[in-house]
Formats: C-alpha cells, sequence, structure tokens
C-alpha cells in the first residue's frame, strides 16, 4: 500500500519597504487563476486580500473556504494555504502585506491591554469576511488600498491610523472565535514556528541547532527531519539565507563594510559571508549594493497561480 501524498509547505519571503512596512499589489495585473498550486505557502509578513470579481476557494492545511466577490481575507503570517479562482474564472484582487508589530511599533507592549492578543492573531490566524457582514473592515480594507494607491499629503499617517482600527475590528473577531474553529495545521505545519522566530529575534547570534529543537519540544532529529520537510532546506540553510536577507538591508541602508555587516548578522569570517550572499542572491554583496543604489525597487517574488502578475518589472540591468 502507497503511502499518501505529503502536503508540500513553502516559504515565501517579502521585502517590505523599510521605512513604512506595508506593501500594496493592485491593479488589473493582479488576477488569479482557476488552477490549484500543488503547495500550500505561508509568509513572513500578515496577508490581507479583497477580492474584486468572480469566487473561488482558499485552501489552508485542514479545510477549504469559499470566497466571493466583495470578500475580505485575514491571513496570518504563519499559516499555510493556497488560493485559486473557479473553474473558467480569473478573480481580481488586491492584497496588502504588512508587519503588523513593526507598522504599529510600541502601540502592542507586552504591558498594554491586550497585547497578547494582537500577538496571537497575527501569528496564527485565518479569517474570510464578506462586505455584508462585515461592512466596516470592507470600507476600512479599501480606504488603506486607496491612500497607498493615491498617495496624497501625509497618506502614511493616514494608513496607519487606519490600520490601528482595522487590526481593533480583528482582535475583536479573534477573541470571539471558539478555540476549537480557529486555524490549528497539523504537527508538521506550524510546530517548527517558535523556532522560525528565535532565529528572526537572534539570527545575529551562534548558537546550536539543539536550541531550536528544544524551542519546538522536538528531539535534534525529528526537528531537523520535520523542518526540512516544510521548509525545504535544512535549519542551518535558513539561518544563513536570514542572515543574508538581513545583509541586504543594511546594504541598502547604512554605508557599514562588507566585513562589518557580516559580523553583525552573524557570519564568523568575511570569506563565508562572501560565499553565502553569492549563493542566495547570485552575485557578490559589493556588486548588489551598487545595483540597489542605482535603481533601489522593491522587488516581488514570483510564484506559479498568478494569471498575469509575472509580468512585474524587474530592476533595469545595468
Amino acid at each position: 500500500m502507497s503511502k499518501p501524498k505529503k502536503t508540500v509547505i513553502e516559504y515565501r519571503n517579502y521585502e517590505l519597504p523599510l521605512e513604512f512596512p506595508v506593501l500594496l499589489l493592485t491593479g488589473d495585473r493582479w488576477h488569479i487563476s482557476d488552477v490549484k498550486s500543488d503547495k500550500l505557502h505561508f509568509h513572513n509578513c500578515l496577508e490581507i486580500g479583497i477580492c474584486h470579481t468572480d469566487s473561488g476557494f482558499m485552501e489552508f492545511a485542514d479545510t477549504k473556504q469559499s470566497f466571493q466577490a466583495g470578500d475580505v481575507t485575514f491571513v496570518s503570517r504563519n499559516v499555510p494555504h493556497t488560493t485559486y479562482s473557479a473553474k473558467g474564472t480569473a478573480s481580481l484582487w488586491s492584497y496588502l502585506f504588512v508587519s503588523p508589530g513593526d507598522l504599529l511599533r510600541n502601540m502592542f507592549e507586552p504591558s498594554y491591554p491586550n497585547a497578547r492578543i494582537f500577538r496571537d492573531m497575527c501569528d496564527d490566524f485565518r479569517f474570510i469576511m464578506s462586505r455584508e457582514e462585515y461592512p466596516e473592515i470592507h470600507f476600512m480594507v479599501c480606504q488603506i488600498i486607496r491612500e497607498m494607491t493615491e498617495k496624497k499629503m501625509n497618506y502614511q499617517f493616514a494608513v496607519k491610523g487606519l490600520f490601528l482600527s482595522l487590526f481593533m475590528e480583528f482582535m475583536r473577531i479573534y477573541s470571539k472565535e471558539d478555540s476549537d474553529s480557529q486555524a490549528h495545521a497539523p504537527e508538521n505545519a506550524l510546530v517548527i514556528s517558535p523556532a522560525l522566530d528565535y532565529i528572526q529575534e537572534r539570527y545575529m547570534e551562534n548558537f546550536p541547532m539543539e536550541d531550536l529543537a528544544n524551542r519546538c519540544h522536538l528531539s535534534e532529529t525529528h526537528f531537523r527531519r520535520v523542518f526540512h520537510e516544510i521548509m525545504n532546506t535544512s535549519p542551518l540553510d535558513y539561518l544563513n539565507t536570514t542572515r543574508i536577507l538581513q545583509a541586504c538591508t543594511l546594504l541598502r541602508t547604512s554605508e557599514d563594510s562588507i566585513l562589518e555587516i557580516s559580523e553583525k548578522v552573524g557570519f564568523r569570517s568575511v570569506s563565508s559571508f562572501n560565499r553565502h550572499f553569492a549563493t542566495i542572491m547570485g552575485t557578490q554583496p559589493t556588486s548588489w549594493r551598487h545595483r540597489m543604489l542605482l535603481s533601489d525597487k522593491t522587488s516581488i517574488l514570483q510564484y506559479s497561480g498568478w494569471m498575469q502578475a509575472q509580468n512585474l518589472a524587474e530592476p533595469e540591468e545595468e
């Protein structure tokens, strides 16, 4: 008897603008095809979507939910999912990718009322809200998209205020949800979340992989196996990738030398840093920095499922 096919889950990283961690994808190019992906995925940030036309399905690790025009979707950064349109259609969407903690810095400190609800909601929650049942949420999401599109005077202040109100509504919904109905992925989906959080917080330090396994309450051998099943890479390679992505931020925003940056992100030698950077980014850090200075555009990673998103402009070649 053949073994059941394992669900493949991939991790997608979005580089949000440093000074204002909100990314808007909107316009006629953002159609989702009716071809279902053979992979679930989860992001490094919160995804809020609004469906403008047609209908379809959003699948999670354990359930499938339908959506229709006017629905707003909320998918936390650690929730595996995939979206596809109904047969013969290509639903049009707008998406907001946001880092709530960075955008609303100091607004939900641990000592603040309901700070735990805010953190848990941003880490592990999924919900589809119809325009009829949640008109205020639909309105606020549309207002954020309008502000982000028109970029009128002080629009960033307006967007922050709207997001604060929006998250308060989301928190009320989250707090009312019965624990049995909340999203809980199977063991091999979210069990490594503590390790991912630990890496994000302490990537610049040197620590044994055993520390990550202990945080997930797994043996080191079992942890490595589960981590690779989910991320399609080893814990060490993921750590090095995180370090390189952080190095990219420093290359864009500081005048630190390559040696200084390599040390700040946790590499013990500049040669090791250069080698890993070239493997992950396809070029040396000096060349990458020079290219970003000439054309510092936010890059959107391309994935199957979009009808036309693959046509996004890349930075022009030198």
